[in-house]
């Protein structure tokens, strides 16, 4: 489960980059029931914060990198980014946005894996993270699709020293391999990843891609909600053994994330 005291390794914070920043308040605000708040003026809104019963959630941000796809980044909590950054160079993987501070809030850094997979850290501040999460409209687990499990294991062990934990998909579908942060126990595993033929990383152009996954209280009726809004469902919903009910969906700009009714305990 993923908690607000992030230990290091662990995920803190998520934002988006959307081509169109009202539309993408928009669209979430009727699927996951987030209320946006801009972070500046005006009518040509740059981005700003997603809020749950007040609580911050997520960030969303104008898309503004020439080429780059609309889609979630995730940042994992770390004490040292400088340190981070060159583990990240020294397993193979390229600086994206070295270390950089964001005021007194924090200082962040943007990486891609050998293969080219995004993602991010966060050394906090004053700010630590998000404010919620394994709740309903919040981040409940985070998901790595890739084309090399063994060689995504090794990298983010590597960088992170998470330890992985392969379960069996039902009808020898292949494996599933969850991920726990360093000197955790299992209960507080935050994530899994999955192999894919590169034909099937069609979002990314063959390369893997890091989704959130947000916890509803109605996969169905999230779902539904989607398609009204202009989103569509890659896959789903379905019943996941012990997992819950989910569906992979993209919203309006093919920004990729999963909603997850999750198994009663």
């Amino acid at each position: 489960m993923i908690t607000t005291d992030f230990a290091p390794g662990s995920p803190c914070w998520l934002d988006l980059g959307a081509p169109d920043v009202r539309a993408a308040a928009a669209f979430y605000g009727a699927v996951l029931g987030w209320d946006y708040e801009s972070m500046g003026e005006g009518e040509d809104m740059e981005g700003g914060v997603f809020r749950k019963d007040g609580k911050i959630v997520a960030g969303l941000g104008k898309l503004t990198e020439e080429g780059a796809r609309p889609a979630w980044m995730i940042y994992y909590s770390v004490t040292d980014a400088e340190a981070t950054t060159e583990a990240v160079e020294r397993a193979g993987g390229t600086v994206r946005v070295p270390p950089m501070d964001l005021d007194e809030w924090g200082r962040m850094a943007q990486y891609s894996d050998p293969l080219g997979g995004q993602f991010a850290v966060w050394q906090p501040g004053t700010t630590k993270g998000v404010d919620l999460v394994d709740e309903p409209g919040s981040l409940s687990w985070t998901e790595l699709y890739t084309s090399d499990a063994a060689a995504a294991k090794e990298f983010y062990g590597s960088v992170f020293g998470w330890r992985f934990g392969d379960v069996p998909l039902p009808g020898g579908a292949g494996t599933y391999s969850l991920i726990t942060p360093a000197g955790l126990p299992e209960e507080r595993m935050h994530g899994g990843l999955l192999q894919l033929g590169r034909e099937d990383l069609v979002l990314a152009d063959g390369r893997p891609y890091w989704h959130p996954v947000f916890a509803v209280t109605d996969c169905d009726e999230a779902v539904a909600k989607v398609r009204e809004n202009g989103g569509s469902v890659q896959m789903g919903p379905a019943d996941a053994e012990g997992v819950g009910r989910m569906a992979v969906c993209l919203d309006p700009s093919n920004a990729d994330f999963v909603v997850l009714k999750p198994a009663q305990g």
